[in-house]
Order: structure tokens, then C-alpha cells, then sequence
């Protein structure tokens, strides 16, 4: 039987824009996407440390090393530049995987890797 598993997280980024103009999405540097698995257009989990919105919708990578996470169309709604967020990504397995996770400062710089 195939479960629900985390694949990938990002603890505690921190929102540096905005866009509600924007077709929705979160936006995230790719190169940390690529530190911890994550591909563009794949669905996460994102919630917002600040204020408890959680929202379901798919990343959309931005430059790398700009270290940026941007709030994009409705989701914008739900967080302002400096909330910090929860990124999360699930995967079907039959057997637990390693996930890989990120914890991040208010730079968003790396403060630690895990998987």
C-alpha cells in the first residue's frame, strides 16, 4: 500500500515580496529549491508562522541565490514581507523516505540541512 510521506520542508523562510497582481503561486529561490527536492510547478503545503494561514499550491522558481520567497495571486492575501513560513512537499511511498529539510534564518540563509 502506497502512504502520504514528507519528501521536503523549509522551516522558517521568510516572505521578501509580495504579488497580488500575480498568478498564484509561491515563489521560491531555486537554488534552495533544489537543496531540498522540490520542482517547478509541484504542489506544497505552505503555512505562515505568523498568523496560522495554511494554503495548498505549487512553487514557481525564482533567481537563484536571491534567497527570496514571494506570496503570489489570492495567496498573498494571506502573509505580508517578514512573515515567516513552513514550505512542505509529500510524496507517495510505500516505506518512509528520508526527507529533506532546511532551516533557515530571517536572512534566509541556510542555518542547517537534514537528509
Amino acid at each position: 500500500m502506497l502512504r502520504r510521506f514528507l519528501i521536503a520542508k523549509i522551516h522558517r523562510a521568510t516572505i521578501t515580496a509580495t504579488k497580488l497582481t500575480y498568478e498564484g503561486s509561491v515563489g521560491i529561490d531555486e537554488d534552495l529549491m533544489d537543496a531540498v527536492g522540490l520542482l517547478a510547478g509541484e504542489m506544497v503545503h505552505v503555512f505562515n508562522v505568523n498568523n496560522g494561514h495554511r494554503l495548498e499550491t505549487y512553487t514557481i522558481p525564482l533567481a537563484r541565490g536571491s534567497k527570496d520567497f514571494t506570496l503570489n495571486g489570492a495567496a498573498a492575501r494571506l502573509g505580508q514581507v517578514g512573515d515567516r513560513l513552513i514550505i512542505l512537499a509529500y510524496g507517495l511511498a510505500e516505506e518512509p523516505p528520508a526527507p529533506r529539510k532546511l532551516d533557515l534564518d530571517e536572512n534566509n540563509d541556510v542555518v542547517s540541512r537534514r537528509g
